[in-house]
């Protein structure tokens, strides 16, 4: 994640308050507009509000992102701060804290004070390292937690807040979006989300490994044959999803990652979500993983996936010793 660009312009000697803004929701700075981003920017805009966002060193996949959802672009950070009247953060997990920070920076560099909402797959504990940031700078952290599928693909995610600020992004509700407000306490929207890619993700994860280790033992067409006799449902849930998991995988390790943290926090054993992460790392070492959402092979089979996949074991396996 690139550290954005200031335009150094000195601080109002009167800061602007999370309040004066509080009941006046225009304009809406993402950052940034991947797949999930451009998705929730493109139908916010669509809803009337205009969606802004500062590409500063970002990739031109993510420029013609930003263009497709109607995203206005603003040359720096300190513009987009000063024009915002909220701040949606909705990127990876292990770009989230730095760009809370770059905000804070800008909130206290502009004098400018707005409302951060962090949407990423972030444990509380580093929810709550991101409200100190964002409100040592005098602004408002708001905890958020995305659940669900891009709007860009039809799709209508709910976004679970919290937070004493989480009111604000309650008109936002039925925009588009779904919004979910769980109350005053920072950590309960980054936990449920959480909890949830637990069992989504997590479950994806284990069904690589398990698909990974029958093909190294050749006995991946006799573990497919007694899927498709006794558990169907599942099988054809694999064929839908496991070859396009390498083109999400990179992302997604982070996000493990988190899901350790959090489980680990409460004294809940991490270990699954660390293995969770290795299998994503396994994914993301391969070809496939080249793909983006958008140019994933749907005609590639769960077969050619996992036998490419189970190459690659070896290699990784060296790399972490």
């Amino acid at each position: 994640m690139p550290v954005y660009a200031h335009s150094h312009i000195m601080p109002e000697q009167n800061a602007e308050s999370y309040e004066e803004n509080r009941m006046n929701l225009k304009t809406i700075a993402i950052l940034s507009p991947g797949d999930m981003g451009h998705g929730v920017g493109k139908v916010l805009s669509e809803h009337g509000y205009d969606v802004i966002t500062c590409l500063a060193g970002r990739s031109q996949r993510t420029r013609d992102l930003a263009v497709s959802g109607g995203f206005r672009i603003v040359e720096t950070l300190d513009e987009m701060v000063q024009e915002a009247d909220l701040i949606m953060s909705i990127l990876v997990p292990s770009a989230a804290e730095g760009v809370a920070e770059d905000v804070a920076d800008t909130m206290r560099t502009t004098g400018v004070l707005r409302p951060f909402a962090d949407c990423n797959a972030v444990s509380p504990q580093t929810a709550r390292r991101m409200e100190s940031v964002i409100n040592g700078a005098g602004g408002e952290y708001i905890d958020g937690g995305i659940i669900g599928g891009s709007p860009a693909r039809g799709a209508t995610p709910r976004i679970y807040t919290s937070g004493p600020g989480a009111g604000l992004m309650d008109e936002l509700d039925g925009k588009g979006i779904a919004v979910r407000n769980l109350g005053p306490e920072i950590g309960r929207a980054s936990g449920i989300k959480m909890c949830y890619a637990s069992m989504t993700k997590g479950t994806s994860a284990l069904r690589v490994a398990m698909l990974t280790t029958a093909q190294s033992l050749g006995l991946y067409d006799e573990l497919v044959a007694e899927l498709s006799f006794s558990q169907q449902g599942a099988l054809s849930a694999m064929e839908s999803g496991v070859p396009g998991l390498p083109a999400n995988a990179g992302r997604w390790i982070g996000e493990m990652e988190e899901i350790a943290a959090t489980f680990d926090g409460v004294g809940v054993t991490p270990h699954f979500h660390q293995g969770a992460a290795e299998m994503f790392r396994l994914l993301a070492s391969t070809p496939f993983a080249d793909e983006s959402p958008e140019t994933i092979d749907r005609d590639r089979s769960l077969g050619e996936t996992i036998r490419v996949t189970s190459e690659y074991l070896p290699t990784l396996m060296q790399s972490a010793d």
